[in-house]
């Protein structure tokens, strides 16, 4: 009898729930637990499998490819990142994400931004959120390559849609006039719907280098400005300090 449940809830795709049943049943056993008591436990089980399995799915999207935790962020290295510990620990709450508020992390290479932004994606992945990491130039990239072969709006869709999507490295690069525009179009399309990381080594000052004119630089600044949590990180590169013996 338990063999043909154990099958049929194999059939369901209760997959937790069947391979934990013989041992649910002789626990209830020795515990003298009530039928309600042993269905609540073997559902826990199921939901709790499903809960990992899509942690695993969010962060297999994310293109992130390692788990990055903020346990390895040093906060001693700088005073600026003292002096921001609190707020950064809130960004990992990712209360951001619920009121779609976008993130700008401004600072010179080899201060932590794409750490932070991979801790804070990381995080969440593991709360099942839809995350997408990717590099300025690798975004543009694809989106021309799509343009080229007339998938721009499947392309489009991809970076749109996240709950979070994190964009790194701008300003190392010009955008030039198309990565310009496709750019815009996908900070427009975000605009207090998703929420946006930005990481970048310019201050908005200087982004009419990056983009192809001032005045899509100031379009795409005004919409990011708008609704955002701007954090200036200061200091030496963390990549160049002194290597302990």
């Amino acid at each position: 009898m338990i063999e043909a449940l154990i099958e049929k809830l194999k059939s369901l795709r209760l997959k937790a729930f069947a391979e934990n049943l013989p041992r649910v049943i002789e626990t209830a056993g020795h515990k003298n637990w009530s039928a309600p008591q042993i269905l609540e436990h073997l559902v826990e089980i199921e939901l709790e499998l499903r809960k990992q399995n899509k942690m695993a799915l969010c962060f297999k999207q994310s293109k992130l490819f390692e788990k990055t935790t903020i346990d390895r962020f040093d906060f001693n290295f700088h005073p600026s990142r003292r002096k921001q510990k609190t707020l950064i620990e809130n960004l990992l709450t990712l209360d951001f994400v619920n009121r779609k508020k976008d993130i700008i992390l401004i600072g010179n290479p080899g201060v932590g931004k794409t750490f932070l932004s991979k801790c804070i994606a990381c995080q969440g992945t593991q709360a099942t959120l839809k995350v997408l990491f990717t590099t300025a130039i690798d975004m543009i990239n694809h989106l021309v390559a799509a343009e080229a072969d007339h998938s721009l709006l499947k392309k489009l869709h991809q970076y749109q849609s996240p709950e979070l999507l994190v964009i790194d490295e701008i300003g190392y690069l010009p955008l030039g006039k198309q990565g310009s525009n496709l750019f815009f179009q996908i900070i427009s399309a975000r605009h207090e719907k998703k929420s946006t990381m930005i990481t970048t080594n310019l201050p908005f000052a200087d982004w009419g280098n990056i983009f192809d004119s001032t005045s899509v630089a100031t379009a795409i600044a005004d919409r990011l400005v708008n609704n955002s949590e701007v954090i200036i990180m200061e200091g030496k590169s963390y990549r160049k300090r002194p290597k302990k013996n």
